[in-house]
């Protein structure tokens, strides 16, 4: 069980897919948020089933979920793909049930330098040819991304340079562009600054954005730096995994599955600040995601779930690789609070 580094923009992987000319099959149906309502009676609910195409409409499917007593929001996220077929997230939202809130959407009319954006854009390219050709390893210890592929990293070394240039730039268009996209790009390369404790608190303010793709490039850029700031306390970075637990009650699976990436680099050295508040704030989300039927979805919360439970890393891979999910699932529900 290898350590895990955070992907880049998964979902766009999504839409390439779901651009050809064939829309994709479902594969699995996997949920999560179910507390009192089972999972049966969502199923039944749904008008498609495994090996059906997926909805043509997310948003109508999600409007007849949220019509179940008891379910207050509802979403869909659809992942490619698994032996050619897509893997469906419902994800619910109950009454009363933790919730994840997002900060107002920005008003401001604030833009990235052309620079910063031509670089981004270059390197997004580099990043996609990479991950069809299946090169996308990439080294976080210096605690932002440098990927395997030479043409991807000759970018991202670009970044290093114009987060010093723009630092202002990159700041005010993180907090008061109305632009997603540009907000997006400032998110990534601003973690890029060579002071990296001096961006934590940016970062920290974008993991709450009303936009997924923020959210998902503050989490990649803040989990990265964590990676440096763990391995030489010198560094002097410092800041809360708060946004990181909280964000797994999330109703989007992009969201939840970001962040428990995330944690698994953070929590390496089992942090007991960080162990004990996962295991009171998210314990039930970690359970789901330690349950899903994709196995690299799943083991995140395998990994954090057994960590909790105090198991050692030897114990948590031997469950894993004999398939004995449940156990490792049992020690965690069965740890005593602190």
């Amino acid at each position: 069980m290898r350590r895990t580094g955070l992907r880049l923009l998964i979902p766009f992987l999504l839409s390439a897919a779901l651009a050809s000319a064939q829309v994709p099959r479902i594969g699995t149906i996997d949920f999560y948020g179910l507390r009192k309502i089972s999972a049966d009676r969502v199923r039944k609910a749904l008008p498609f089933k495994e090996g059906d195409l997926l909805p043509p409409s997310k948003a109508e499917v999600e409007e007849h979920l949220e019509e179940v007593p008891g379910i207050v929001r509802a979403n869909l996220e659809a992942v490619c793909c698994e032996d050619g077929k897509a893997v469906l997230y419902i994800g619910v939202e109950e009454k009363g049930a933790p919730r994840f809130e997002f900060h107002a959407e920005p008003q401001g009319q604030a833009e990235l330098p052309v620079d910063v954006v031509v670089a981004f854009r270059s390197f997004f390219t580099a990043f996609e040819r990479a991950v069809a050709r299946g090169e996308a390893g990439e080294d976080l210890s210096r605690g932002h991304s440098l990927m395997v592929d030479p043409d991807t990293r000759a970018f991202q070394l670009q970044f290093v340079g114009l987060a010093e240039k723009y630092m202002a730039e990159l700041r005010e268009v993180l907090k008061n562009s109305s632009d997603p996209e540009q907000r997006a790009m400032a998110a990534l390369v601003i973690g890029y600054a060579e002071k990296k404790r001096t961006v934590v608190d940016d970062l920290q303010w974008a993991m709450r954005d009303s936009d997924s793709g923020v959210r998902n490039n503050a989490m990649r850029s803040l989990g990265a730096i964590a990676v440096l700031g763990a391995s030489d306390p010198e560094y002097g970075i410092h800041f809360t995994p708060t946004w990181f637990v909280e964000m797994l009650n999330s109703l989007l699976w992009s969201d939840r599955n970001k962040a428990a990436f995330a944690l698994v680099n953070m929590s390496e050295k089992r942090d007991p600040r960080i162990l004990d508040h996962m295991r009171e704030a998210a314990l039930p989300a970690l359970v789901d995601m330690a349950r899903w039927k994709h196995l690299p979805h799943a083991l995140p919360g395998v990994i954090l779930l057994g960590r909790i439970a105090g198991m050692p890393e030897p114990e948590i891979q031997d469950a894993w690789s004999k398939g004995n999910r449940e156990a490792v699932i049992k020690k965690a529900l069965a740890t005593p609070k602190k």
